[in-house]
């Protein structure tokens, strides 16, 4: 199964968590790319942290690797400019040069993942679908479902971009990746790269919320567990930001316990990333 995740060296240990949690729940080969650049004040991902990791996963199977992707170039030769100075870093729109990688551009399908999504079940379900005509896969946003529509006003369809399923043959053959880095450099948009990839996948399929649970608390259904921001209202308007890595919040604020055994391993390895 091919795996992406996207980012500087701050998301080192969401990345390893979400890594240990997929080794847990998957017995496919994972092949996992990290996609990172080096420009003006990002800190890059690291090789030895990539190192590190592609250590880690070859211990549980030989087939298993990581591989960091160096993004620069195809980056700066189309700059999202007018999303340039977001609350997000630069990093949250590199999925958006997928098809400029040699790499994954020869892939037939590719799981983009945030590195605050932890997996709890097997993912070869949702990895396998059918995706004939599909240009993309995924969940509706939790909250912007109720305000953004593409295909009708009524239609629910805007997705969390936090999981995507690309099929990278059709996302290519239809210049679906092309054409969301072109409205980042032209329109200034909230969540840039999550709202370029909405206006510009024609061909996307609505999947059910235990593939992107963006609750605060999952159920016994949820596949993938994604700590996005959620909104509190009580005792005041607020939002709550837990992130896997944050163990005692995810323990005292969410109480969750559902993931010790992979804290555990996580506080193994956290100090070498």
């Amino acid at each position: 199964m091919n795996i992406m995740y996207c980012g500087d060296q701050g998301i080192s240990r969401g990345v390893l968590i979400s890594i240990l949690s997929l080794l847990k729940n998957n017995v496919k080969p994972l092949e996992i790319y990290i996609l990172t650049i080096k420009y003006k004040d990002v800190k890059p991902f690291t090789r030895k942290t990539a190192a590190y990791l592609d250590k880690i996963v070859r211990a549980k199977s030989p087939k298993n690797f990581v591989k960091l992707i160096d993004a620069t170039d195809v980056f700066v030769k189309n700059l999202p400019s007018k999303n340039m100075g977001s609350y997000f870093t630069p990093c949250s729109m590199l999925r958006l040069y997928a098809d400029k990688i040699p790499e994954l551009a020869r892939l037939d399908r590719i799981l983009y993942l945030d590195y605050d999504v932890v997996c709890r079940k097997d993912i070869s379900e949702f990895y396998n679908m059918d995706m004939n005509g599909l240009e993309a896969a995924g969940v509706l946003d939790i909250y912007g479902r109720r305000f953004y529509h593409y295909n009708g006003l009524f239609k629910q369809d805007y997705m969390n971009s936090g999981v995507m399923l690309f099929n990278m043959k059709e996302c290519i053959k239809t210049g679906m990746f092309e054409k969301a880095v072109f409205l980042c450099g032209k329109r200034w948009m909230m969540l840039a790269d999550q709202a370029a990839l909405n206006k510009s996948i024609k061909r996307r399929k609505i999947m059910p919320l235990k593939y992107n649970d963006q609750r605060e608390r999952p159920d016994k259904n949820t596949v993938l567990h994604h700590f996005s921001n959620n909104f509190k209202f009580l005792p005041f308007f607020h939002v709550q930001k837990v992130k896997p890595f944050e163990i005692e919040k995810v323990h005292k604020v969410l109480k969750i316990h559902d993931y010790d055994d992979i804290f555990e391993e996580y506080n193994k390895y956290k100090e070498n990333l």
